[in-house]
């Protein structure tokens, strides 16, 4: 195993860390909600009624815009690897939504939010989500 020292990038990666740490503070100071986007997104398709749709639908257009922005800002694509395609994409994306309905939550409301607040449900949940994807990795890369 080779370390790609170009790619380990610590600043980048504690500015970003603390941009959506700060921007989970704000939300949960100002709205009293825990930023997961499962949940958001869930909020703008089935609304419950307490008129919070405006602010969810700002804060995926933040999402969807914001690396449009780096990406200006840097005047360069991002980096990407995709990890998966062709019939694997929407069968995975269907199972991370069937786990996030089962979970109540998914990994950005348990890992950064429910980690934060001590929550020993959101420890549990990453837990799991950590060894799942640990096997998951395993099987598709050496069994597959």
């Amino acid at each position: 195993m080779t370390i790609d020292f170009e790619a380990f990038t610590p600043l980048a990666s504690l500015a970003g860390g603390v941009m959506i740490g700060f921007a989970a503070l704000l939300l949960m100071a100002l709205h009293g909600r825990v930023m997961g986007i499962s949940g958001i997104l869930g909020g703008i398709v089935k609304p419950s009624g307490s008129g919070d749709v405006s602010w969810r639908v700002l804060f995926v257009i933040g999402t969807l815009v914001g690396p449009v922005i780096v990406m200006l800002i840097m005047g360069r694509g991002i980096d990407m690897t995709p990890v998966a395609s062709g019939l694997m994409l929407p069968i995975a994306g269907f199972i991370v939504g069937l786990g996030t309905a089962i979970g109540s939550g998914c990994t950005s409301g348990h890992g950064i939010c429910g980690l934060a607040r001590l929550s020993v449900r959101s420890m549990s949940a990453v837990g799991t989500f950590m060894v799942t994807a640990i096997i998951t990795v395993y099987i598709i890369r050496h069994v597959v």
